[in-house]
């Protein structure tokens, strides 16, 4: 016999509560007596449905553990009838029951804990979302108002051999030394890859960097803000290996254009 199979099966459950027919009883007793493992089972859901009546039932809750045992410690050639008096019957149907409904209620209050950690975790997923959609929109009108001021320099920034359909533009504010890079015409970068931001003097040429845009793909407008206290003549963008270069490859120049002369 599979113990463990014939536990999960359930007859031991329905052979406590009283519902097998006196064949299935007798069966089921000759089982308990032969392993002892199916005895320590049944006297523990014996154990577990006094425990879920002990507070509702005054009846005698002992009543089938010492039947049970009796039976089980009694002479094994002796034949025992194990059919449950009639008037008990309502009282194991009622223990069967508090275990089912006990059941249900365990896993009520399961699903209800997971849906409120699920509402918990989606609120703060939404708020996060309005705290940044806030965010976005602060700063786009920041950029739109920058982008509006007639001190504004304004560099078109045009593709070269390397990538003739790349472009960008930088908007160039002297009063604050920032540039406002607008690169959403640059092509992703390659892994291992990054862009190099350059300020140019043109005669003789002079290359500073401005630095690497390190958050090109994690930024969806492509809008990046960096420093620059340079007398720019003209700003240029190269890909360069992560960590950037100490000068611009020539090679790997994606975009340039010329500061506009003072009017």
């Amino acid at each position: 016999m599979d113990i463990k199979k014939y536990i999960t099966s359930g007859i031991l459950e329905l052979y406590v509560a009283g519902s097998l027919s006196e064949k299935e009883n007798e069966e089921v007793h000759a089982a308990i007596q032969q392993n002892p493992e199916l005895l320590t089972e049944v006297l523990s859901i014996e154990n577990a449905i006094v425990k879920l009546t002990a507070a509702a039932s005054k009846t005698d809750s002992t009543y089938l553990f010492t039947t049970i045992k009796k039976k089980v410690d009694g002479d094994v050639t002796k034949v025992v009838s194990i059919s449950k008096p009639k008037n008990n019957w309502i009282q194991y149907t009622g223990w069967a029951a508090s275990i089912l409904i006990g059941s249900a209620l365990v896993w009520s209050i399961s699903q209800n804990n997971k849906l409120k950690d699920q509402v918990a975790t989606e609120k703060q997923q939404l708020e996060e979302q309005i705290d940044k959609a806030s965010n976005n929109l602060a700063e786009a009108e920041k950029l739109i108002t920058i982008f509006r001021d007639k001190d504004i320099v304004s560099v078109p920034l045009s593709g070269q051999a390397v990538s003739p359909e790349s472009y960008a533009k930088v908007y160039w504010d002297k009063k604050t030394n920032n540039i406002y890079l607008d690169a959403k015409g640059l092509p992703a970068p390659p892994k291992g890859k990054v862009y190099q931001v350059w300020s140019l003097k043109l005669t003789p040429l002079t290359p500073t960097s401005l630095g690497t845009i390190d958050t090109f793909m994690a930024d969806n407008n492509k809008i990046f803000t960096i420093e620059n206290a340079n007398n720019s003549e003209a700003f240029g963008i190269t890909l360069e290996d992560e960590g950037g270069a100490e000068s611009p490859t020539l090679e790997q120049l994606y975009t340039l254009g010329a500061v506009p002369a003072a009017p």
